[in-house]
């Protein structure tokens, strides 16, 4: 993005990719997104942090992604009660994080919808915890909220209220029903009831402390929430991590897409009635994780990937066993596939279920898998590759139809594609002329340094912004999962359908509450 019609001088920013920065006026703010999206860029992420301690009152930050890079805008609000642009006419995604980073820091937009989103009486409402003077008191009493849910007035419509506990072992998330008869006319959803206050604990931890929270914000993407991390501190410390390392994190990152598809495929298998499909890719995914605790010490692959590296190589009777199970996987993969586009039941269920139209989807800035099944071809580890995706050619899988069916078409694309990845780094990995993974010790960091961290998760892309403080410590750490962008589309692709469908539209987009809710 060209910032160079607002008059403003860009400042470099730390990343792994190229990225500038600038201090924009409000007026700067709107013009630079309405320019972004005239361009083709989108929102990544937008938060606020306090910096009355500086003498510079309130930041909002956000930040855009375009074919060039990231570019972060920040806006300065020298009183608490000043608010800054809305920026949902230009972005809708932004709606949600503006009211969260009111929740949280007492700043707002200068937006209709003021409703709290991850305030949840949990703490009082006039106190905000990423405030530099919040202090929790045992003493509180737990608050009391009436969250003003919009309904559908007329004849024969009825509300039907979901959550937010659910049947089974999912997380808690509330969504509320307008519908006629079986017929879905609207969906609202109220999240924020996992959230537990990571951005808080980041401020309480090193940097070097900070890499295994970073890899518990979601669990099904530790891996890409702490190579997010890792790019963020390395690029703080201007270091470069070694070639085998960057092969290796590849290898945990491609896995952990693997691992978390077959999952989706054989529960999407078993909303449908298939209940063959669930048992059928329950195995090949625990095949999955036994290996990654035989390779790496984990199932998930937690805390494999470590600033400066790896935490751990791997050695030649497991590369040999990942390569062969690649093999192996790509063909037991392959079968499913055709008996799941072979059967008319699945089918049934699948195609015309929960349409996510691409203009609907663009509109919205829908990532990652649910974006690419309708249609958006963008794919970070083509698009701003990070060693060693340069030399890896990528090539992201899409379809056209946005429903459930082609987000499993979608899933079975990228495994089989992420297996045949995943031959390709292990066969680098056993080139002797690739030296050993050493980890680069990290250098100090000066304090209020800003570095980013982004990275295509399974989801879609984690982003990873991350402020250091004096002596190593971190002063201000934002992680932003691609859920934030994606939950919104839930309720317009449930429009039309009904109500029994809605557990398989929210199965085929398995957005993450974990790493939305923080």
């Amino acid at each position: 993005m060209n910032l160079r019609p607002l008059g403003v001088a860009p400042e470099p920013v730390r990343a792994a990719m190229a990225t500038q920065r600038a201090q924009v006026s409000s007026g700067q703010l709107l013009t630079a997104c309405r320019l972004g999206w005239e361009g083709g860029a989108r929102l990544v992420a937008l938060w606020g942090s306090d910096e009355r301690d500086r003498q510079r009152g309130f930041r909002v930050r956000a930040v855009l992604e375009d074919r060039d890079g990231l570019t972060v805008l920040d806006h300065t609000l020298l009183r608490e009660d000043a608010r800054y642009p809305d920026l949902t006419p230009i972005f809708p995604a932004a709606a949600r994080m503006q009211r969260a980073t009111y929740d949280l820091v007492g700043i707002a937009a200068e937006a209709d919808d003021q409703r709290p989103w991850l305030w949840l009486a949990g703490w009082p409402i006039d106190r905000f915890p990423l405030r530099r003077d919040f202090e929790p008191d045992p003493r509180w009493e737990p608050g009391e909220e009436d969250y003003a849910f919009v309904r559908v007035e007329g004849e024969g419509v009825h509300e039907i209220p979901v959550g937010p506990v659910h049947a089974g072992i999912i997380e808690p998330g509330h969504f509320r029903f307008q519908v006629v008869g079986e017929k879905v006319l609207r969906l609202e959803e109220r999240l924020g009831y996992t959230h537990k206050g990571i951005e808080k604990r980041f401020e309480s931890l090193s940097i070097a402390d900070g890499a295994k929270l970073a890899g518990r914000v979601s669990g099904d993407s530790t891996v890409a929430y702490a190579w997010a991390y890792a790019q963020a501190v390395e690029s703080l410390a201007d270091v470069v991590p070694p070639p085998r390392a960057t092969w290796l994190r590849a290898l945990c990152l491609e896995r952990e897409r693997v691992a978390n598809h077959l999952g989706d495929l054989g529960a999407l298998g078993n909303d449908a009635g298939f209940a063959l499909g669930l048992a059928q890719f329950s195995r090949l995914r625990e095949d999955v994780l036994r290996r990654n605790e035989a390779a790496f010490g984990h199932r998930l692959l937690m805390d494999a990937v470590v600033p400066g590296g790896v935490a751990r190589t791997l050695d030649t009777a497991n590369a040999l066993a990942i390569r062969d199970d690649a093999i192996r996987l790509r063909n037991e993969v392959a079968e499913l596939r055709s008996l799941y586009d072979e059967h008319a039941g699945v089918q049934d269920r699948f195609r015309g279920c929960g349409v996510l139209a691409n203009d609907v989807a663009h509109k919205l800035g829908v990532v990652g898998l649910a974006g690419r099944a309708s249609g958006i071809d963008a794919d970070l580890r083509r698009d701003l590759p990070v060693a060693p995706y340069d030399a890896l050619a990528i090539e992201p899988a899409t379809a056209a139809t946005g429903d459930v069916a082609a987000r499993v078409a979608v899933r079975f694309d990228e495994v089989l594609g992420s297996l045949r990845a995943i031959e390709v780094i292990i066969d680098k990995l056993g080139d002797p002329s690739l030296p050993p993974a050493i980890d680069t010790p990290l250098k100090e960091v000066a304090d209020g340094s800003l570095g980013l961290g982004y990275v295509e998760g399974w989801r879609g892309p984690v982003l990873v912004a991350l402020e250091s403080g004096p002596g190593g410590s971190i002063r201000r750490c934002h992680p932003h999962d691609p859920s934030w962008q994606n939950w919104p589309a839930i309720e317009y692709a449930v429009i039309g359908n009904i109500v029994a469908d809605f557990p398989l539209i929210n199965k085929s987009f398995n957005l993450s509450y974990s790493g939305h809710d923080l």
